[in-house]
């Protein structure tokens, strides 16, 4: 398989990867053109964003009741219908 092609379930590892610790060039340009050619790829990576940034915003430090999990789930569903 050509080396510059990636899977979603490799174009998603990626799209977490990014977030967490950055690319290397080589992962960047794979990702870049998996993307022009995947819309699905392209709303995961949005939608990980917006549950990453929910997350830290919520300040979990400490276990979290139900309540404040609804709240929370509430929160992201309102966020990803937004986009």
């Amino acid at each position: 398989m050509n080396i510059l092609i990636l899977s979603c379930l490799k174009a998603s590892e990626l799209i977490e990867k990014k977030q967490l610790f950055g690319l290397n060039i080589m992962e960047k340009i794979q990702l870049h053109i998996h993307k022009k050619m995947c819309d699905a790829c392209n709303s995961y990576e949005i939608q990980s964003i917006i549950i990453s940034a929910s997350l830290k915003n919520s300040h979990l430090h400490a276990p979290i009741s139900n309540e404040s999990l609804d709240i929370l789930k509430s929160d992201i569903l309102k966020k990803l219908e937004d986009k």
